[in-house]
C-alpha cells in the first residue's frame, strides 16, 4: 500500500528538490491508513509523531460521527414498536360466487354435478330398498306356498286321526304318535278350527246341510263333518259343517 506523504522535517537543511527552498506554510496534517497501524515499522522520528497526533484525533472523531449516523439510520429503518403487536388478519376465503368470475362458474358447475350425483344415489338407494322388500316378500310367499302344499298333503291323515279319536281307537302308543304329529305340524303354523256351536262364517265354513232350530239365535254350526285348517292367517282348508238357522 502506498504511504501518505509525510510532513517535511523542520530541522532538515538543504535545498529542496528542484533547487528552490520549500515555503513554510505551517504544520501539515498527515492521515495515516488504519490498516498500517498494526504493521511493524521502524519507529518514526520525533517530528513525525508530533505531526500525526492531530490527524489521529480527526480520524477518531470521524469514526464516532459515522457510527452515530449508522445507528440513527438503523433506528429510522427499523423503528421499535411502541404499541401492541399487530396481528395480521386471517385471509378471507375467496368468494367464488361472484358473477362473471371463472372460479365462480367452475364452483357452480361442481355444485350442480354434486347435486345430480346425490339425487342419483338417493334414487338408486330407494330402488334397492324396494327390491329388497319385494324379494323378502316373494321369498316369504314362496316358502308359505311350499309349506302349505306339504301340509295340505297331510290333512287326510289328520282327518283319519280325528275319526279314530271319535271312535275311541286313538289310545296307547298310537295315540302318542298322533299327538306328536299334531304338535309338530302346529310348529309350522297349522291351526285346526271348526267346533260344534261355533257361529257360522261363510268365509271359513262350508255348509253341507241346513236346518232350523229354536235353540239358536243366529246361524250356528251344529255338526262338524270335517275340521278346517289355517296356515298362519291364510285359509288352508274350510271346515265342512251342518248349519242350524233360527226359526
Amino acid at each position: 500500500m502506498t504511504e501518505k506523504p509525510r510532513a517535511a522535517d523542520p530541522g532538515a537543511s538543504g535545498p529542496a528538490p528542484g533547487g528552490s527552498a520549500p515555503a513554510d506554510d505551517g504544520p501539515r496534517v498527515v492521515i495515516r491508513d488504519d490498516h498500517q497501524l498494526g504493521r511493524t515499522e521502524d519507529p518514526p522520528a520525533a517530528a513525525d509523531a508530533g505531526a500525526d497526533v492531530p490527524a489521529e484525533g480527526l480520524v477518531e472523531e470521524a469514526e464516532v460521527v459515522v457510527d452515530e449516523i449508522e445507528a440513527e439510520a438503523t433506528t429510522l429503518d427499523d423503528p421499535a414498536p411502541t404499541g401492541p403487536p399487530v396481528v395480521d388478519a386471517p385471509a378471507q376465503p375467496v368468494d367464488g360466487s361472484a358473477t362473471g368470475s371463472p372460479l365462480g362458474a367452475e364452483l357452480e358447475a361442481v355444485r350442480g354435478e354434486l347435486d345430480e350425483r346425490t339425487r342419483d344415489l338417493q334414487r338408486v338407494s330407494a330402488e334397492y330398498a324396494n327390491y329388497r322388500k319385494r324379494v323378502d316378500r316373494d321369498r316369504g310367499v314362496v316358502q308359505e306356498q311350499a309349506t302349505g302344499s306339504v301340509l295340505a298333503a297331510l290333512l287326510p291323515i289328520l282327518d283319519d286321526l280325528d275319526r279314530a279319536r271319535e271312535h275311541g281307537d286313538l289310545v296307547g302308543p298310537f295315540g302318542t304318535v298322533a299327538e306328536q304329529l299334531t304338535t309338530a305340524l302346529g310348529k309350522f303354523g297349522l291351526t285346526p278350527f271348526g267346533e260344534q256351536g261355533d257361529p257360522f262364517d261363510p268365509t271359513r265354513h262350508e255348509a253341507v246341510a241346513h236346518q232350523t232350530s229354536p235353540d239358536v239365535e243366529e246361524p250356528t254350526c251344529v255338526q262338524v263333518m270335517r275340521r278346517g285348517y289355517l296356515l298362519g292367517e291364510r285359509l288352508l282348508r274350510p271346515a265342512m259343517v251342518a248349519v242350524a238357522d233360527p226359526e
